[in-house]
């Protein structure tokens, strides 16, 4: 018995077998660079024109909000590396951040380039980090994050301890450069927008961010990455295949330890002040808050959980007021909706909002089509 045709296939064509992709689809993946250090410059480079965009077309508020949210992205690829490629869960981030702000503090009175000083203060940071993930590397579960927790509260601690050099809990007030000349010639030449303090700010913070996420997506998709994900998910079997799991963990906990560092030196340039009261375990916990909320191991959803932990309790606060509550219980109800999404997001999505939907689109574009027998048996 022949086969019957469907109505969309043409007669003495041959049945479809599953879903075939578009012309756009393959039009893409012909145009993508095979190379991956090619696909995530160019993913950079993209991202760049976006951050262009829209720092122009945003205010001075927005500008600042921008950012806030390049550091808060910094800081929370770093802690996506540990925590979603090596499987350790660290509570102490924000006193990571707080020695980077600290000696962005220090050495940016004494003349040193921006630059500069954020690459010092992420090298010291990373010293830091080899020394706690030498001494937590033993620990996992619990007893890690308790560790890393202890952490995040001795640190603020110390500059009350030597208020002479870090000015106690009044904080060290940090400089912040102006744009250069040039800089803000060129952005006036393409935007025809004068370059704010805010603006150039955001724009030195997203500029740091997409090399830190450059640099971060090469090292995840290296023999390192893959050695990470396989510690992540079965150390004994990796154990087995020769991995010597110390020396991974402080590695992961290092690489981590200088974004979070990288994070607290954009931290004070923009902020201006490194005071104790602006790393507490609060922020610690908000960025892990902001890895699970956009999905573990995926630094794309570091930026969106970091979007969330900039604009959402401002945009609630801001209904709050207008629904006639006062100022009080605008700010109190902030961190009640943001709990109650991050609730949401762990019951309807556990793996976070890329997690999910990478995993919805995996299960859309590689379902089973069904088998010629069922059709046939169907007509």
């Amino acid at each position: 018995m022949a086969t019957p045709v469907r109505p969309t296939e043409k007669a003495g064509s041959a049945p479809r077998s599953g879903r075939e992709p578009g012309r756009w689809a393959g039009l893409a993946a012909r145009l993508r660079p095979r190379a991956t250090f090619a696909r995530h410059a160019l993913l950079a480079l993209v991202a760049l024109v976006v951050v262009v965009l829209l720092l122009e077309l945003t205010g001075p508020f927005r500008n600042s909000q921008f950012a806030t949210m390049s550091y808060y992205a910094i800081a929370a690829a770093g802690l996506t590396v540990l925590t979603g490629l090596n499987g350790q869960i660290s509570l102490g981030h924000g006193a990571l951040m707080a020695v980077g702000a600290y000696t962005a503090g220090l050495l940016l009175p004494a003349g040193i380039p921006l630059l500069v000083v954020l690459v010092i203060a992420a090298g010291v940071t990373a010293v830091v980090g080899v020394i706690v993930g030498a001494a937590a590397s033993r620990l996992k579960g619990p007893y890690l994050a308790g560790a890393t927790l202890a952490f995040a509260v001795a640190v603020p601690g110390l500059a009350i301890h030597f208020d002479e050099a870090l000015g106690g809990e009044q904080g060290l007030a940090v400089p912040s450069p102006r744009a250069p000349e040039w800089f803000a010639d060129a952005v006036y030449f393409l935007s025809a927008n004068e370059t704010s303090s805010a603006k150039y700010l955001a724009y030195v913070g997203w500029t740091v961010a997409i090399v830190a996420f450059l640099l971060l997506a090469n090292l995840a998709a290296s023999r390192i990455g893959r050695i990470w994900r396989a510690v992540r998910d079965d150390e004994v079997a990796a154990e087995l295949a020769g991995i010597r799991l110390s020396p991974v963990r402080v590695l992961a906990f290092t690489v981590s330890a200088a974004c979070a560092g990288l994070a607290g030196g954009v931290l004070g340039v923009v902020v201006r002040l490194a005071a104790p009261t602006g790393f507490t375990i609060v922020l610690s916990i908000s960025l892990l808050t902001a890895v699970v909320l956009g999905g573990l191991g995926s630094l794309f959803g570091a930026v969106l959980g970091s979007a969330l932990l900039v604009f959402l309790p401002p945009a609630v606060t801001n209904l709050g007021a207008s629904a006639g509550l006062s100022d009080v219980q605008s700010a109190q109800l902030a961190p009640f909706v943001y709990g109650a999404v991050l609730i949401l997001v762990i019951l309807l999505a556990p793996g976070g909002v890329v997690g999910t939907v990478r995993a919805r689109w995996h299960a859309r574009t590689t379902a089973p089509a069904e088998a010629p027998e069922e059709r046939t048996g169907r007509s």
